[in-house]
């Protein structure tokens, strides 16, 4: 029996339960920017593995490093326990992040990253006898995981709605989405008018909100919005201005994807709290780190147990993938991972904007190592919410890119690319070819 007819007899993948959708695709290894079918093809990994891979697939010093961790420790509790691997992580963090954020909280993937900032926050306050602080503002288009405060964070969409019994009620306001902007301005003139909404907000919950929480420059389950670096700057000026805490939710930004470490960097901005995932570990095994400043983990310091942050996980600091996000970090050091991502901007800039006079194509958007086009599709009242998620333009180019050998997900209509660094200036080449070819034809 094939892998593809013993998954179905008993996997349940994620979005995919409609009795018409394809086949899964059996993958039985990886290396570099390739994946490997069971039936013999090669296919072009143009998602990253849903956003995660960086260095590229079976990369030999992940490897290792996660051979010789495993050859000493493999899994330890966390709470009472320490361990060098997740020591020496929480260091090499600190060094890089945004100046401010001392301390590192480990957890186990994006979700709850936020879900583990989102309760900081609300306590923080708390612990300091502002009690009344537990409302959170975040962002139209924002999408911040699958747990449920990190849902509630989320903008309602089709990812939510069977859950809104759920759901805590949050404040939301404008996002930066120049190509369709909420105040029907244009990028050109206009002097980020939108973020008067979010001062709107916080001034009316002047007494009352906890933090505002923001995915950095670029929105990307939301449609892959790319941001003014100043709207970035000014989220940070108005929390400093009404007293509260700012949180970036850089699960998918981090390390590289914007083509800056952090795309707080862009704006010189400093959080108050940082999530972290996806490519923490280069793809390799899930980890989340929520970071904060030295402010907030005082608060809880207490010898007053009430005080303290009760949140944990079975595989918290997990010393394998410690291990291996340390190793990803040393290919940050021993090579160029950061002048690549530039290259590759460059070479998507100007590929992407060659397919901009496409009929079909409304704009085009790109930051650092990812390359998004919005179609003008007619499909979009589908799912407003969503962003148009459900068009069925979607499933119909991805079947469309997988023949021609390259895995691309839309966001429905939103193309998106968005490559392991690794990849090849020929490679890039050759993808481009394959997104105009394939637009062409719609």
């Amino acid at each position: 029996m094939s892998l593809i007819d013993r998954d179905r007899a008993h996997v349940w993948h994620p979005y995919t339960q409609m009795a018409t959708a394809p086949a899964p695709l059996a993958i039985t290894r990886g290396e570099g920017v390739y994946l490997y079918t069971e039936d013999g093809r090669k296919v072009l990994d143009g998602i990253s593995s849903w956003w995660v891979n960086i260095h590229g697939h079976s990369h030999p010093k992940l490897n290792a490093a996660l051979a010789a961790q495993a050859g000493r420790i493999e899994q330890v509790i966390f709470a009472g326990c320490t361990h060098a691997p997740a020591v020496e992580l929480a260091e090499r963090l600190v060094e890089i992040l945004p100046a401010g954020l001392n301390r590192i909280f480990y957890s186990d993937n994006g979700s709850t990253a936020v879900e583990v900032a989102l309760k900081m926050a609300m306590q923080y306050w708390r612990n300091r006898g502002e009690a009344g602080r537990t409302k959170f503002i975040a962002l139209h288009h924002a999408y911040h995981g699958d747990t449920v405060g990190a849902m509630s964070a989320s903008e309602g969409s089709i990812f939510t709605s069977a859950f809104t019994p759920m759901l805590f009620s949050v404040e939301r306001a404008h996002a930066p989405y120049c190509y369709r902007c909420p105040l029907g301005l244009t990028r050109a003139t206009c002097a980020i008018d939108c973020l008067s909404d979010l001062e709107t907000k916080l001034a009316a919950g002047r007494d009352s909100v906890a933090a505002v929480i923001v995915e950095p420059m670029l929105q990307a389950a939301g449609g892959m919005i790319v941001w003014p670096r100043e709207f970035l700057m000014g989220v940070r000026r108005l929390c400093d201005r009404y007293g509260v805490l700012m949180i970036a939710d850089e699960v998918l930004t981090g390390f590289g994807r914007t083509g800056k470490m952090f795309a707080c960097e862009h704006a010189d901005v400093h959080p108050d709290l940082i999530c972290l995932s996806k490519a923490l570990t280069a793809g390799y095994l899930p980890m989340g780190v929520t970071a904060a400043t030295d402010a907030i983990y005082e608060a809880f310091l207490s010898d007053d147990r009430t005080k303290t942050f009760f949140h944990g996980h079975s595989y918290t600091a997990n010393p394998l993938a410690c291990a291996v996000a340390l190793a990803s970090l040393d290919l940050f050091r021993e090579t160029d991972v950061l002048g690549r991502v530039a290259e590759l901007e460059v070479q998507l800039r100007v590929g992407f904007e060659s397919l901009r006079s496409l009929p079909c194509v409304g704009d085009v958007r790109v930051i650092g190592g990812v390359g998004a086009i919005e179609l003008q599709s007619n499909e979009l009242n589908d799912d407003e919410s969503a962003g148009g998620y459900l068009a069925n333009i979607g499933p119909k180019l991805a079947a469309e890119f997988l023949e021609r050998g390259l895995l691309i997900r839309p966001l429905g209509n939103i193309v998106y690319f968005m490559p392991p660094y690794v990849i090849t200036d020929d490679e890039v080449a050759w993808v481009i070819e394959q997104i105009g070819d394939v637009l062409q034809e719609l």
